[in-house]
């Protein structure tokens, strides 16, 4: 199964994170007009800069260590994956949008699975994707979700639809939740692994955010037909796979948008230093030191809380919290950093003259990915309610290993 691909020996993340921020800067930051553009032409780049990183070595560098990845622990990681956030292309040349399948497909797929799809989603030869949200159901409350999977003479009859798919055109496989069950929401929701050339299954439409086309779009499963090896774990397993799932995506996702948020800085404090800026005198302007303060401290902060977060995920220990604050803060630090780099730049950062415009767009799409702001700051705020008494909560709240009760 593993025989095309070299297991790769853990690599020093500092030394990593510096050659990946070359490549970027070097190879990826000169052609991001190019990948923004026409789509053929932009695929071509695309596959082209792709090729690249995997002959440099920095293809996969967080997928699991036998299929390839170099960096053992995902608090290690942190610091490549900032690098590879810089500009909105990167992560996807670098094969991070396999990332997080790879992690679950090895932890909970069958071994048919895994023969079948485990080394070509490593490879970059196919391509990967996950369905949760619905046209009419509320995205933050899984119990509203209508997909429903039947269990009839020895398979799963999946039907239902998804909406705002990630690579839904292009995906060879996706990971779908639906209900497989009546009764409470713990044992009623299954994860089914849909390969998309199963009968029943189809693209609807793609749909635009902010409108620019991003590869999101609505998908379609009509009647499918699954075996039981393309249940994800067990059968009802579903809530507590997507609960595992979110912990490692948000902060995957969350430390990429840190990697853009430090280019808005870089490109503000460059502008200030510029001769332009010298000439405005941005410097000596307090209003400009106040965004450079806040922006700093905001990205600072942001870092921190996904490196706390990171580090109790590679301890095994409950980290909802501290991963759902984390993404809170690094999507407000994104959002910060580019309206004030924008703000400090002015209406050359509206044009297309620099790279602001498209990541402010990517900033505010940020307060809803991976579960909107305001969904996780309620339930963040009861979380920590329902678990602060009149002596409130210690200061390495929560300690215990993930799985055990309290």
């Amino acid at each position: 199964m593993l025989s095309a691909l070299a297991v790769a020996a853990p690599q020093d993340s500092a030394e990593l994170a510096r050659q990946v921020r070359q490549f970027v800067d070097e190879r990826i930051l000169p052609h991001e007009a190019e990948l923004a553009g026409e789509p053929r032409q932009a695929a071509r780049r695309m596959a082209e800069l792709s090729a690249a990183a995997r002959a440099a070595g920095l293809w996969g560098s967080f997928y699991p260590q036998a299929l390839g990845g170099r960096v053992s622990s995902l608090r290690s990681y942190l610091a490549v994956a900032e690098q590879e956030g810089r500009s909105e292309y990167a992560p996807a040349i670098f094969g991070d949008d396999a990332t997080l399948d790879l992690h679950m497909l090895t932890r909970h797929a069958s071994e048919d699975i895994r023969r079948r799809f485990l080394a070509p989603l490593a490879a970059g030869s196919m391509v990967s994707s996950y369905g949760m949200s619905e046209p009419d159901s509320i995205g933050s409350i899984p119990a509203t979700m209508s997909s429903r999977a039947q269990w009839v003479d020895g398979h799963w009859l999946l039907s239902g639809r998804k909406w705002f798919i990630c690579r839904a055109e292009r995906a060879a496989l996706v990971t779908v939740i639906a209900r497989t069950a009546e009764g409470p929401l713990e044992g009623a929701l299954s994860m089914l692994l849909v390969p998309s050339d199963a009968p029943g299954f189809g693209v609807v439409r793609p749909l635009s955010i902010l409108g620019r086309f991003c590869g999101q779009g609505e998908l379609l499963f009509d009647q499918v037909k699954l075996p039981p090896s393309h249940v994800l774990g067990q059968a009802g397993q579903g809530l507590a796979l997507m609960q595992e799932r979110l912990r490692l995506g948000r902060v995957l996702r969350s430390v990429h948008w840190l990697g853009l948020a430090q280019r808005c800085f870089d490109l503000m404090c460059a502008r200030i230093h510029s001769p332009r800026g010298e000439q405005a005198r941005l410097g000596d302007k307090q209003l400009a030191r106040q965004r450079v303060f806040q922006v700093y401290q905001a990205i600072a902060s942001a870092r921190a809380l996904l490196q706390d977060a990171a580090d109790k995920y590679d301890a095994g220990v409950a980290n909802s919290v501290e991963v759902n604050i984390a993404k809170v803060a690094a999507s407000q630090a994104l959002s910060m950093a580019a309206d004030s780099a924008i703000q400090i730049m002015g209406a050359e950062g509206l044009s297309e003259l620099s790279p602001l415009s498209g990541i402010y767009r990517t900033a505010r799409t940020t307060h809803i990915l991976d579960g909107t702001d305001d969904a996780l700051i309620s339930a963040v705020g009861r979380q920590l309610l329902d678990n602060c008494g009149e002596a409130g909560l210690d200061f390495d709240w929560p300690s215990r290993p993930v799985g055990v009760p309290r």
